[in-house]
């Protein structure tokens, strides 16, 4: 328990910052105290992830005053706010692919010899630090052979060996699966255990409410609300965030009418992993038109691999893909989209977005063909559809020339989600949806999928959230060691159930 008569930790104050004509943060408080776990909550483009950043020196602010540790630091730089033990890791890691695990803790204070790295050393030292936090993760390791959550350790590891005794969290666990998550929470209580203050944003309540003490709600970059954790419920917070009544009840809304024709049939897809000879080993499966069908299992047992073949960025090795009746094994990615596959993918940043384009040009991305001819875009048709997608969606700012970089990250998932589902498709592959979504505009894009199901299209769903797969599915196959090892109606399943399959316990079925 946090001791509430202590000098903050953090303290900031009137915190106002404006990026142009956007008011990113207005008049907005929060004050953590030492050693304790304290969540930012709030909508997309609620100044969450901005206050954050001025917090640790990445952007100044236009007013208010903030404190670390009761001392005056507004304005401060990045240099000072690390050298003063405060230290940001972001949603979208920043570690160097080609390096060491070691070589990425230390950079920027690697430790000499003879005027060159000393690798032994970042090395003993990287290890130490492993043991002393829990932080399990090979120091020799290149950064390209890590999985998510490896790389998400190294993060932290990178910020706590520059000395952070305040940790700031962006949506740490956004691309986490759920025992990497589980692993997570016992490293940070850990380290809060050790007097390390730990500042959480997060969309995701049933982390805040395990996980913190208290949390802080921002709503149109104003804080209004500061809730002590073991006195509120996720209804309430979910309230103070979206400003209305949300309903957090896993209810399956099943479909309109019956399902259709097969318009997406995998027969023994074979597919090579990225590290392993196969890791789509013999697929067979049918996407039926009127339905939603779930893909449950734990990250690593083929998904990547699996959406890529079907979105035709990584080839099969045997087998057959064919939608609508077609083989499109050779199809080309935009070849099958104008075929009528649209696709969601899961990283926004690696596969769905180009940072320094535009709103405009970003809702266009792979279907500028359709908006021009003889090489040349129409750019009021590009505008106009701009202004109708920003309008549908609630993107903010409502700005189609703002660089997209700009956007908050759920804003930016609207931006993909938009695109992919104004295209003219039969089958949409939505891969992680609502990662990074605040729970109001989870409600909006499940009810957007439920009703292309309900017009007729097919949803291929793959999702790390158990709760989203339940939500929206008619029927969940779930995926383990790159095969199908259940496929299952809805109403056949719970959390319980997939999770035995997804660990590898069941036994394989077929059952619908």
């Amino acid at each position: 328990m946090t001791d509430s008569s202590a000098t903050p930790a953090v303290r900031m104050t009137g915190i106002a910052k404006r990026f142009a004509a956007v008011q990113a943060v207005a008049q907005a408080d929060l004050s953590v105290q030492p050693g304790e776990i304290h969540a930012l909550c709030g909508e997309n483009g609620a100044g969450k992830s901005t206050l954050m950043k001025i917090l640790c020196g990445m952007n100044g602010c236009d007013d208010g005053r903030i404190e670390v540790h009761g001392q005056d630091v507004t304005g401060w730089s990045t240099a000072r706010a690390i050298a003063a033990g405060v230290g940001m890791v972001h949603q979208h890691f920043m570690l160097v692919p080609t390096l060491t695990v070691a070589e990425n803790v230390v950079l920027g204070r690697e430790p000499l010899r003879h005027g060159l790295l000393d690798l032994e050393k970042a090395v003993a030292d990287v290890e130490q630090l492993c043991k002393q936090t829990g932080l399990s993760v090979p120091a020799r390791a290149l950064v390209a052979e890590l999985s998510v959550g490896q790389a998400q350790r190294v993060e932290i590891l990178k910020v706590l060996h520059r000395g952070a005794r305040v940790l700031l969290l962006d949506e740490p666990t956004a691309v986490l699966s759920p025992p990497e998550v589980v692993e997570l929470w016992k490293v940070l209580r850990t380290l809060r255990g050790s007097g390390t203050t730990i500042l959480l944003v997060t969309h995701k309540l049933d982390e805040v409410m395990e996980l913190t003490d208290r949390i802080t709600v921002m709503r149109q970059g104003r804080t209004v609300a500061v809730l002590q954790t073991p006195e509120t419920t996720p209804e309430i917070l979910a309230e103070a965030m979206v400003g209305r009544e949300v309903d957090l009840r896993v209810q399956h809304a099943k479909r309109a009418g019956s399902r259709g024709d097969v318009v997406l049939q995998l027969r023994d897809l074979r597919v090579a992993g990225r590290r392993i000879a196969e890791a789509i080993r013999g697929i067979s499966l049918d996407v039926r038109a009127g339905e939603i069908l779930g893909i449950a299992g734990v990250e690593g047992n083929g998904q990547a691999e699996l959406l890529e073949a079907l979105t035709g960025l990584r080839p099969v090795l045997s087998g057959e893909i064919s939608l609508n009746g077609k083989n499109i094994n050779a199809l080309t990615p935009r070849a099958r989209g104008d075929a009528g596959l649209s696709h969601i993918p899961e990283d926004r940043h690696e596969r769905g977005l180009i940072l320094e384009f535009s709103v405009a040009d970003n809702l266009v991305l792979g279907q500028q063909h359709h908006f021009g001819s003889k090489g040349l875009l129409d750019r009021r048709a590009i505008d106009a559809h701009a202004q109708a997608a920003i309008a549908a969606w609630d993107i903010r700012p409502p700005d189609p020339q703002a660089p997209v970089r700009t956007l908050s990250g759920g804003n930016q998932q609207k931006v993909v989600i938009a695109r992919e589902m104004a295209r003219d498709f039969s089958v949409l592959i939505a891969a992680q949806p609502t990662r990074g979504v605040d729970v109001g505009a989870i409600e909006f894009i499940h009810d957007r999928l439920r009703q292309a199901r309900d017009a007729g299209k097919a949803v291929l769903l793959v999702s790390a959230e158990l709760r989203e797969i339940l939500t929206l599915s008619d029927r969940i196959a779930v995926l383990y060691g790159g095969q199908l090892v259940a496929v299952l109606p809805r109403d056949a399943c719970s959390e319980a159930i997939l999770g035995g399959y997804m660990t590898g316990l069941g036994s394989t079925t077929e059952a619908a």
